[in-house]
This record gives structure tokens, C-alpha cells and sequence, in this order.
């Protein structure tokens, strides 16, 4: 706790409305971070989680940014037991005649030279599990149905209701709403925006026996360009594979009668290169999809609450960085109940409004390139990265998470973009025929939900 923050205020009795500090809705990594700081600074937390961990869970590449966050957490040693090292991202393209390999080590930022790629189920219940160890009063199986921010004591109430029937009341000082893609609070408050410039759906699986790299490249994350999207490819340890095609609601709905199973291999099957390193492969769970329906929210926090990680924004995973967003809004997050629950009404603000800048950054910077990684001049100035001027450097401290702070990479990084843009208008032809067809490829709502609901 900071010198002037209160002592942990106690909890009441059996069958009256419970009191705590903060209460974090979702035990994911962005609620498990902030819950864990925040206990790790003094304050009376608890986290409510509406499922049981482990559970199935993708997103499990990380970025190497995350790795000094383990450290603070005191869960390194758990992460580095559970994950497969990940030196490098690797770029495969059907329009060109090699792959290109990213290597951590190479980006400016030389304290960052690797990541893990990780079972999503394990490493989310470590996280959990390191709260809990450190005092978070942790309830799975429990699912918070309505929060009141504006009762006259200054408290919120959060009321809740367990797998079991039991209706449950707390009163906290301060609520965080890290509920993932469920946006309870964002729904709630109605601050929830559709992004009008992509939508995609996830179709993906597991395999054993899919073919890997050698040494010390093993466990690099591969990302295959197709003519209607990309795919994933994350080695994981203990033999398994993760495989997933991010694509055009379009594309989707040319699936006609096919079954989901049936339509994803075919789109394996269509990538030659990713049909390569699969066909000795054997799938090992169920066909899954998901629309990767991109948002954003007008905003991250009020006078007593915080939104964090994909509560507040989701976009497309191309670059990895769900989980690195969503670990560093809850330690950021932790650091600005802090400074409203301990700091003056001005100094409070203050703070809520440095942490909206913070939280929109991070969807900002990546989807900049999200947005256009199917454009021919990007993919072309990925498959062929410049050394000039720090681009590539750059780039690869992008991927690396090194986005936040006095981090160096931005000057090069706009060189970047204006090289996009210069290409891009010396092959106009080229240019408008992929802006009509990214056009006609993102339907909105309707055609899109159906779209996924019809999978």
C-alpha cells in the first residue's frame, strides 16, 4: 500500500452486504494483474469470476514486454515452467519465396529478447492461483448481474449470484471490469463501440504431430498469409499446436453446406505452405469459431471504476498482443485506483485521464498495421523489412510490446508508415483494387453476426 493509502477495510458479517476495497470483475490476466497489485500494495481485494479455471482459452502467444511483469507479479517461475520459448515471429507468404523471420533480439529494446508461447488454461490459472496466494479473495463460479456506481455514500454496490443460488452484495471502494469480451460495465454504461473498420472471425484447433522448427526456433509463433486472410501457427509444450484462420465474414459465408471441421481444412488446405508443416498433423480438439468483432470504448474509467484489457477494446490478434494489453492495463489500472483511492479529487482526474490516453494507445498503435496487413504494399515491406533508418528495428520492438513510456521506436515507426503510404501511391493500381476488396470484405452487423451464429 503507498504511505497515505487507508488500512484494508474488514469484511462484514455473514448475510449483510460485504465490504472490500476494489473489486475486480474477471479472473482472466487483466484481472488476476490488477487484483495481484493491488494486494501487493495493501488494499482488501476481491475477484469474482463467473467460470472455473482452468479453462480453454486462446490468445496464448505472448509478447516479450510481458515477461518484466511476471517478475513484479512473483510468478516468473510458474510462467517459465509452463511455456515454450519463443526466440522470433515468423512471416509466411504464398506470393513470395521465403519466410521471414523477426527475431526479439534484433528490436531496439535489447532487455527484450524473448517470449513463451503458452496453454492459455494453465497460464491463466497461475495467474489466478498467484492472487489468491497473495491474498485476493478469490470466487469462482460467480457471477456478478448488476453494479450501482452511484450511490450517495460514494461506494459502488456490486451484486452477484454464485453457481450455487446464493445471492451475494459487496460495497467497494472502487470496482475494476476486467470481464473480457462480456464488457459488463461497458455495456452497462453504454460506452461500447463497434469499430467500423474491421471485423473478422477466428476459426481454429489443436494438432499433434504438426511439423515444427529446429533448436532454438521451435517454439517461434508463424503467421500465413491466404488469399482470404491469415493463420496462426503457435507450437505449444508438450506437443501440441495451435491453429488459427482469422478471416472475412465473407469468406465465411461461402461455407455452404460444409461442416465448421470441413471448412477449416479446406482453408488449410488452400495455404500451401501451412498444409506443409500440417500433413502429418492429427487434430486433437473440436473445430472452433469466434467473430473477432472489433471494439473499442469512449472511455476507461469514472469516478470509481476502471475497465481493463479486452473489457475496454478488442482487436484482432495478427500481432499477439491481447494478453500484453491486457496484463499491463491491470497493472497501470492498479497504479490509478491507487493514486484516486489515497490522492487528492484534482490528482484523481488526473490520473483516470493518463490512464484513457494509455488504454487507447495500444488498440491505436496495432491496428494501424491490423487494419492493412492483407494491403500487398504491407505485406510486401514485411517479406522484405528495410534496415534504413531503424524501420525494421522498430517494427520488431513493435511486436515485442515496447510501445509504452519513453520507449525510442517512434520516429522510426512514422518513416515506416510514410513509406507505406509512398509505395502505395506509386502503385496506385494496385492499391485501389485492395482498398475495394478489404471494402466489399467488411460486412457490418447483421451480415456479420449471422454470418458467426450460422458456423
Amino acid at each position: 500500500m503507498s504511505a497515505t493509502a487507508p488500512a484494508p477495510t474488514a469484511t462484514a458479517t455473514q448475510g449483510a452486504a460485504r465490504t472490500c476495497d476494489v473489486l475486480v470483475i474477471g479472473g482472466g490476466p487483466a484481472g488476476s494483474t490488477a487484483a495481484t497489485r493491488l494486494r501487493q500494495m495493501g488494499y482488501q481485494v476481491v475477484l469474482v469470476e463467473k467460470s472455473h479455471h482452468p479453462r480453454f482459452h486462446i490468445g496464448e502467444s505472448l509478447l516479450p514486454a510481458n515477461l518484466p511483469l511476471f517478475e513484479k507479479l512473483g510468478v516468473a517461475k510458474e510462467i517459465e515452467a509452463l511455456g515454450m520459448p519463443k526466440l522470433a515471429a515468423e512471416f509466411v507468404s504464398p506470393w513470395h519465396d521465403h519466410c521471414q523471420e523477426f527475431r526479439f533480439a534484433e528490436s531496439l529494446n535489447k532487455a527484450l529478447p524473448s517470449a513463451y508461447q503458452v496453454e492459455r488454461a494453465k497460464f491463466d490459472f497461475a495467474l489466478l492461483n498467484n492472487a489468491r496466494n497473495k491474498g485476493v479473495e478469490v470466487l469462482e463460479g460467480c457471477e456478478v448481474r448488476s453494479v450501482d456506481l452511484d450511490r450517495p455514500d460514494g461506494m459502488a454496490e456490486v451484486q452477484a449470484r454464485s453457481e450455487t443460488g446464493e445471492n451475494l452484495t459487496w460495497r467497494a471502494r472502487f470496482v475494476a471490469d476486467a470481464s473480457g469480451r462480456s464488457t459488463f460495465l461497458s455495456n452497462k454504461l453504454r460506452l461500447k463501440e463497434r469499430s467500423k473498420d474491421h471485423n473478422s472471425v477466428a476459426i481454429y484447433s489443436h494438432f499433434t504431430g504438426a511439423e515444427r522448427r529446429q533448436g532454438t526456433a521451435e517454439g517461434n509463433i508463424s503467421l500465413f498469409w491466404f488469399d482470404h486472410g491469415w493463420f496462426w501457427y503457435i507450437p505449444l509444450r508438450g506437443g501440441a499446436t495451435s491453429v488459427g484462420m482469422v478471416t472475412w465474414p465473407r469468406f465465411v459465408k461461402t461455407r455452404g453446406q460444409r461442416s465448421l471441421s470441413d471448412f477449416f481444412m479446406d482453408g488449410i488446405a488452400s495455404c500451401a505452405p501451412l498444409a506443409q508443416r500440417l500433413k502429418n498433423a492429427q487434430r486433437v480438439i473440436d473445430v472452433t469459431a469466434t467473430g473477432n468483432f472489433s471494439y473499442s470504448s469512449s472511455r476507461a474509467s469514472g469516478r470509481n471504476y476502471l475497465l481493463l484489457g479486452d473489457a475496454f477494446a478488442f482487436v484482432d490478434p495478427m500481432f499477439s498482443s491481447g494478453v500484453w494489453l491486457a496484463m499491463n492495463s491491470g497493472d497501470r489500472g492498479a497504479g490509478t485506483i491507487d493514486t484516486c483511492l489515497t490522492r487528492s479529487s484534482a490528482q484523481a482526474a488526473a490520473a483516470r485521464r493518463a490512464f484513457d490516453r494509455m488504454m487507447l494507445k495500444g488498440p491505436k498503435e496495432y491496428s494501424w498495421f491490423i487494419h492493412r496487413i492483407t494491403h500487398p504494399t504491407l505485406r510486401e515491406m514485411f517479406m522484405h523489412p528495410s534496415e534504413k533508418l531503424n524501420m525494421k528495428a522498430a517494427l520488431l520492438s513493435l511486436l515485442a510490446g515496447d510501445i509504452f513510456d519513453d520507449t525510442p521506436i517512434w520516429r522510426a515507426i512514422a518513416l515506416f508508415k510514410g513509406a507505406f503510404y509512398l509505395v502505395s501511391l506509386q502503385n496506385m493500381g494496385r492499391t485501389y483494387a485492395a482498398w475495394k476488396e478489404r471494402r466489399a470484405n467488411i460486412q457490418r452487423e447483421r451480415a456479420v453476426e449471422a454470418s458467426v451464429t450460422s458456423v
